[in-house]
């Protein structure tokens, strides 16, 4: 799997981090004198899958350019209890000032990224591929989408300029799902169009008027079977079907598997349980 790109945000998103944590300054690390030193890891408490080295390195680079950070491992990879990620050194009072914030960052993207592994695995036996959503953490949508592609499922659009996607009060306000595709052609000639679909009747319409995408909303596993069926039973058709509604990682291989070219799943980044990790310190050698 090739490794996604960086978001470009990271040290913005970090400093308004810190900016909310240590304010004009960690009170509390100043009772440790300014000249001692620490060293730190940080170990894994449960299987999961790494990610967020990179907003970690940052929060640290901002607190403290003394402080240094070498990994074990990096984004994307397994790891296991008792795994050791990675060892810090420098400033005692860095290193206390800027634990919370990286860790932070680390256990919660790291919660993206496995439960984006987790819904990537349940339909690696069909040619499905899981999608992300726009149902992010204010603020971290960059960071977001980033760990699920760390976790080896796909990313939808980032926002609402770089594809359209006709839901169902755009269809209306519209004039129905046919002078919608028409209008987006006409204003937005070289993006990507999806169409929002609720019934095999709807499915018909997106198909005559040439949607890129049909998102198929909460039908069920036998309407879905039947939608793949009519769409690749059409000469030269290349549209492709997106499913989407009460998706669980219990049902998610059966949905996969009636044909469909994509499962989208709110709950990637909707939904962020954070991984469990400790950072243990000791001080440094005088």
């Amino acid at each position: 799997m090739a490794h996604p790109e960086l978001p470009q945000d990271i040290p913005l998103v970090v400093a308004r981090a810190l900016e909310e944590d240590i304010g004009p300054g960690d009170v509390t690390a100043d009772l440790v004198p300014a000249s001692r030193g620490a060293v730190a890891t940080v170990v894994s408490r449960e299987d999961a899958v790494l990610c967020g080295t990179a907003w970690f390195d940052e929060v640290f680079a901002q607190v403290d350019a003394a402080v240094s950070v070498a990994w074990s491992v990096g984004d994307g990879a397994r790891i296991a209890p008792g795994m050791e990620l990675c060892r810090l050194s420098g400033p005692a009072r860095a290193l206390l000032s800027g634990e919370r914030t990286a860790l932070n960052f680390l256990q919660a993207l790291s919660g993206t990224a496995t439960i984006a592994r987790h819904y990537a695995d349940a339909v690696a036996h069909t040619s499905c591929r899981i999608l992300d959503t726009r149902k992010t953490i204010p603020g971290l949508r960059a960071a977001q989408k980033y760990a699920v592609a760390c976790g080896g499922a796909t990313n939808h659009r980032h926002g609402l300029y770089d594809a359209l996607l006709i839901k169902e009060n755009h269809i209306m306000a519209a004039g129905g799902i046919a002078t919608a595709l028409q209008a987006a052609r006409r204003t937005h000639p070289g993006l990507s169009v999806e169409i929002e679909v609720e019934s095999l009747a709807e499915l018909e319409q997106a198909l005559d008027g040439g949607a890129d995408i049909v998102l198929l909303d909460n039908f069920d596993l036998d309407t879905l079977r039947a939608a793949v069926e009519r769409t690749r039973g059409r000469q030269g058709c290349a549209t492709k079907l997106e499913a989407s509604g009460n998706v669980e990682l219990e049902n998610v291989g059966a949905i996969a598997a009636t044909g469909v070219d994509f499962v989208s799943v709110g709950g990637l980044t909707k939904h962020v349980r954070a991984i469990d990790l400790s950072m243990r310190f000791r001080l440094a050698p005088a």
